[in-house]
């Protein structure tokens, strides 16, 4: 199995490496008053990076208040018996 993953890690790193490569022209990004020119790749490296911390973010936070709520729930049951 230790194989499989090391392949699996080897075939991903090679298709990033030809990714970017074949990614390398330069886009400019502008927000509000900031601008910004970056390699097309390295724009979605970026992009992909901040969906990963804003999505753990999210969970984490769903995960924060569903624990907050069922602890709430058992409290008020062992209180009611």
């Amino acid at each position: 199995m230790r194989y499989i993953y090391i392949a699996l890690i080897i075939l991903l790193t090679v298709v990033v490496l030809v990714f970017t490569f074949q990614n390398l022209g330069a886009v400019t990004v502008q927000f509000l008053t900031l601008r910004l020119t970056l390699p097309l790749s390295a724009l979605i490296i970026l992009v992909y990076f901040l969906g990963l911390v804003t999505g753990g973010a999210v969970v984490s936070l769903v995960r924060s208040w569903i624990r907050g709520s069922s602890g709430k729930a058992s409290d008020q049951a062992s209180k009611s018996q």
